[in-house]
């Protein structure tokens, strides 16, 4: 079996592909496997390539595409935020839960498009895919500028969450393309640092359009237009730059593509297969860590629902200027990245990784900036106004939880249709999560908001304790895993069969859990 240091396998030259498919009981066979035979993966020269070396190049290639896109989907999406402290509210004439409905859309809508995505995704190559629907979600983000009323604002929101919807699973699938389970977790970390740099940006950005003075095109007007054209820009290029697949990289050499599909065959999760599999769509559904990573995922998108749709109308009402309120949620960016860079480094280089308990780790300081927000007056002393934004900036620390999960998925789920349809259900509880947020902010508790910050309080609490009982769920099944290869008698072959045969997590009686 190749080890995830190497990731090598040995593949004896046959004298047809489909001898050797026929040989080996491989009725689907990855594309990987296939191209590996095709260019005759037995060559030592792939043997001979700098692994360490050719993640840097494809690092240098994809991430940085992927991060732009990821603080692009984040800007955009909090947009409303920023624009409810610069006018929008009074402008569109909204009233009493106006603004949080208008919110909400946005997620019931990502959530509805996550259906048709696990489907398309499975069939449409990713970098490909990604790319349409960033530009037309950089479409959506300008036309919000040409609203006029509620139900004009609510059409935008709701063209924004289905376009948007892409973004996490075509990230989480083109990222487990091209890394083992390991060296995942940085790269995740890396992109998904794009929410914290959107944060830092998002404020500078609202700041600045709040010095626009033209009562015909108001600064958040102008803020909108000018996010979607950048957004536009972004997704033309990913369309382009992201290849369909390690196979068809243009800027890998032939050698380089064996050597790196060789490495990655360690994870038993494939690189790509078209073949839709109505089996692996129920498995998935009645997969118990699956639904324990949903719950996880609802719980902490609660908190960074009210966060991210409220955090600047929090700071406004604790008794700061709009323009200064923009300024100071810029902290929040900070503490989002130095988070997802700690726990995606932590996972990769210290002993075992423990996903698990990086979890429990976020929380705490969630619990703590929730408590904060909870039980400290919205008062006039300095001293209270430092305690709420610390609260608030707090909060941010459950930021790279979802990127466990999305590294999770990617490693823990195999079996292709069975992991795009996952994908798409992780996302689809992460709009679930930031439906009931925003919800939690109803007109009637304003100006102190108390239950939507008890909730905070309370999901993250849940949220440690859940990923607890996920991980107890893991060691049995690898402990059951274990027994059934004894049982069987398992035993390593030339070809490791089980890396490209389309087989789920489950299936692989030689696939383990990591925790």
């Amino acid at each position: 079996m190749p080890s995830e240091k190497t990731g090598f396998v040995t593949i004896q030259e046959p004298d047809s592909r489909s001898d050797l498919s026929q040989r080996l009981n491989l009725s689907e066979p990855d594309q990987a496997y296939n191209f590996l035979v095709h260019v005759n993966a037995a060559d030592d020269a792939a043997a001979q390539v700098d692994l360490k070396r050719l993640r840097r190049k494809i690092d240098w290639y994809i991430v940085p595409i992927m991060f732009l896109c990821y603080t692009m989907q984040f800007i955009d999406k909090v947009s409303l935020n920023y624009a409810a402290v610069m006018g929008l509210a009074k402008d569109l004439k909204l009233q009493g839960n106006d603004f949080t409905n208008a919110a909400t859309s946005f997620f019931i809508a990502y959530l509805v498009a996550e259906v048709p995505n696990g489907y398309i995704l499975n069939k449409v190559p990713a970098g490909k895919w990604l790319g349409a629907n960033v530009v037309l979600w950089g479409i959506a983000t300008a036309c919000t500028a040409a609203a006029h009323n509620y139900r004009s604002l609510l059409a935008a929101r709701i063209f924004l969450g289905i376009f948007e919807a892409a973004i996490a699973p075509s990230l989480m699938l083109i990222s487990s393309q091209y890394y083992t389970k390991s060296e995942q977790a940085p790269r995740f970390s890396f992109w998904y640092c794009g929410l914290g740099i959107g944060q830092i940006l998002g404020g500078a950005v609202s700041y600045g359009f709040q010095q626009v003075k033209n009562p015909s095109f108001q600064g958040w007007k102008a803020m909108f237009v000018l996010l979607g054209v950048v957004t536009i820009v972004i997704g033309i290029a990913t369309a382009f730059l992201i290849p369909d697949s390690p196979m068809t990289a243009r800027f890998l050499s032939e050698t380089e593509k064996a050597a790196l599909l060789r490495h990655v065959s360690v994870n038993k999760t494939g690189v790509v297969n078209k073949h839709f599999k109505p089996k692996h769509v129920l498995e998935a559904l009645m997969d118990i860590q699956l639904w324990l990573m949903m719950l996880i995922t609802i719980l902490v998108s609660i908190s960074s629902g009210i966060i991210t749709t409220y955090s600047a109308t929090l700071i406004r009402n604790i008794g700061y200027a709009p323009p200064r309120a923009a300024l100071l949620n810029m902290p929040s960016g900070i503490i989002s990245i130095f988070s997802t860079l700690m726990v995606g480094y932590g996972v990769r280089y210290l002993p075992s990784g423990h996903r698990w308990a990086w979890i429990v780790v976020c929380c705490v300081p969630g619990i703590l900036g929730g408590a904060l927000m909870s039980f400290l007056p919205s008062g006039k002393t300095n001293a209270n106004k430092a305690g709420l934004l610390a609260g608030i900036y707090l909060i941010n620390f459950v930021v790279p939880i979802l990127v466990i999960i999305y590294q999770w998925i990617a490693s823990n789920i195999a079996g292709s249709t069975k992991r795009v349809v996952s994908m798409a259900l992780i996302s689809g509880a992460f709009s679930v999560g930031n439906i009931v947020g925003p919800q939690t902010f109803q007109a009637k508790d304003a100006p102190q908001f108390i239950p939507a910050k008890i909730t905070v309080l309370a999901t993250q609490a849940a949220g440690a304790a859940v990923s607890v009982v996920l991980f107890g769920y893991y060691r049995y099944a690898n402990a059951q895993k274990e027994k059934r290869e004894a049982a069987t008698g398992a035993h390593d072959i030339s070809v490791d069969t089980t890396s490209w045969s389309n087989q789920t997590d489950k299936e692989n009686v030689k696939f383990r859990y990591v925790y």
